[in-house]
């Protein structure tokens, strides 16, 4: 048994190299929102069509993989999971919740949307208290420096798993404000958007597939009109000054990211490998 991450190259390889060894196809979202061009879309096709099964993490990329050749009963909506357990052993006694701390984790790069962010930060009401640390690195880090200037805002470059989980410890809320790039590309479901669920954290994140199928707007957390400065302002207003509402939303986005832990992620893993070893259909 292959499992395969990444239709391409890595799916291609397998083509070259292992026909005769059943597949599982997980793919991450970039290989299906972009790689649109002709040779790709071939080149995605044969791969799907030769797989077993296919996972991906959300249902819009899970209807694109099947128009794009995948198994209509075979082709599964079902993430990597987070180490929520371990992120949570690794907070320090002394780490405390900073009043008004936001907090961004990804790479920078355009889909995360951290320009749109600081647009919004720039409009917040001048009364607000309020800081940004920016957690990771990218091509668009000089350019991110620049817009943030004068603004309180603090690029702590790639942390430490250790670090990072002191750094969720420490915000109000975490901010996801992914948007569509140029290319087509666009987070499938974001890695720190389980994490600071599963940190107790209230989050404020954008209405995009995958993103919305793990936080409620209201119920789980804040969703906003993605690469749109004045609706993450209100939503960034709103969990700053109602501290109930935060709270209660943090409550219940805890409790969600219970179904996107490592050990429920790997148990249907489980289920998923044995129906394309076996030929059998996976349950659920």
């Amino acid at each position: 048994m292959l499992h395969i991450h990444w239709i391409l190259p890595q799916g291609v390889a397998a083509l070259l190299a292992a026909r005769r060894v059943p597949w599982v196809v997980t793919t991450l979202g970039g290989d299906v929102y972009a790689l649109r061009d002709p040779i790709s879309s071939w080149l995605k096709r044969a791969v799907l069509r030769r797989a077993q099964a296919v996972t991906t993490m959300n249902e819009d990329m899970r209807q694109r993989l099947v128009n794009g050749g995948a198994r209509e009963g075979t082709t599964y909506v079902q993430s990597l999971g987070a180490d929520i357990s371990g992120l949570r052993a690794m907070v320090r006694a002394d780490s405390r919740q900073v009043p008004g701390r936001l907090l961004f984790v990804g790479r920078l790069v355009e889909k995360k949307g951290l320009t749109v962010l600081i647009e919004a930060l720039r409009r917040l009401p001048e009364d607000l208290e309020w800081s940004l640390e920016v957690v990771g690195d990218g091509p668009l880090e000089s350019s991110l420096r620049a817009q943030a200037e004068g603004l309180p805002v603090v690029f702590s470059g790639q942390l430490s798993r250790e670090d990072l989980a002191n750094a969720y410890a420490r915000s109000t809320a975490v901010v996801v404000p992914s948007v569509l790039a140029a290319s087509g590309d666009q987070d499938g479901l974001p890695t720190v958007l389980i994490e600071a669920m599963g940190s107790g954290r209230v989050v404020v994140a954008s209405d995009l597939p995958g993103i919305n199928e793990a936080v409620s707007d209201g119920g789980t957390g804040l969703l906003v009109a993605p690469d749109d400065p004045d609706a993450l302002v209100k939503g960034l207003t709103t969990v700053l000054t109602d501290a109930g509402l935060s709270k209660r939303l943090a409550s219940a986005a805890e409790r969600r990211s219970r179904d996107f832990t490592v050990e429920a992620c790997a148990r249907r893993y489980a289920e998923i490998l044995t129906t394309a070893a076996t030929g059998t259909r996976a349950g659920g």
